[in-house]
């Protein structure tokens, strides 16, 4: 129970940490104001709080499909916003800009924030009952994000320390597996309602790589790894890449 705690409560962190990092450390190397970020951080808990008090009625919602229509909802506008963030950044440096790439990022750390916050809440609260296991799931939680937020620490002083170019393309190279992985969980989630057909698998990689396992679930945090990923998701995994691709080359170029 403690090593499954530790597990499960990094892969939620570290999906909030990376993005919570990414945006800090643009926000460091542009001289904006790291301080205006700070509050989606405490909003995104509020928001995480009362969706997890109100799970039971989400749920009913939509003929029973309300919290995964949720969540696949907050992963595309989480996609979009990412998507925003680095059309702005690679734009001209006009007021308008930099007021959309500030609210890209509020609206980024506080919808990851809410979503990943919400599950670490109802895992939690999950073992309320069970004295004799909430212990051990505690202080694996804890365990599990210490080590998500080191690791969002040591991408913010990767990215602040190394030259622009280079912290660039680490950065952009990590917003684009992110952004990514947003549609594949959203992919995932829709599959499981039932609101895109259900697909045999393509391929099973469970024997070199368990989702269940500790690399398995940090692959799941970092590029939405899928051990058996149907040609839906696949699909739509490479499109969100493209586009997020051909966005950024295109605004690229007009702005030359």
């Amino acid at each position: 129970m403690l090593i499954n705690a530790v597990i499960l409560i990094l892969r939620e962190v570290i999906e909030a940490s990376l993005i919570v990092s990414l945006f800090l450390a643009y926000s460091q190397r542009s001289g904006k104001a790291k301080t205006v970020l700070l509050p989606a951080l405490f909003l995104g808990g509020i928001f995480a709080t009362i969706y997890a008090i109100n799970i039971s009625s989400i749920s009913q919602w939509l003929d029973g499909a309300g919290q995964e229509a949720t969540n696949a909802s907050i992963s595309i506008l989480l996609y979009l916003f990412l998507l925003l963030f680095v059309i702005t950044t690679v734009s001209k440096k006009t007021k308008q800009n930099r007021q959309l790439s500030i609210i890209a990022m509020i609206a980024g750390i506080t919808l990851a924030t809410t979503q990943e916050g919400t599950e670490i809440i109802l895992y939690i609260h999950g073992f309320f009952s069970s004295p004799e296991l909430f212990k051990p799931v505690l202080f694996g939680s804890l365990i599990g994000a210490g080590i998500g937020l080191s690791f969002g620490i040591f991408i913010y002083y990767l990215l602040v320390n190394v030259s622009r170019k280079t912290g660039f393309i680490i950065g952009y190279i990590l917003i684009l597996l992110v952004a990514g992985s947003m549609v594949l969980q959203t992919a995932q989630l829709l599959a499981q309602i039932d609101w895109i057909p259900s697909q045999y698998p393509l391929w099973d990689s469970s024997e070199l790589i368990s989702e269940r396992s500790l690399t398995g679930q940090l692959l799941y945090a970092l590029i939405g790894y899928e051990a058996t990923p149907t040609a839906t998701q696949v699909i739509g995994y490479s499109i969100s890449l493209l586009l997020f691709l051909a966005i950024t080359i295109f605004t690229l170029k007009k702005n030359k």
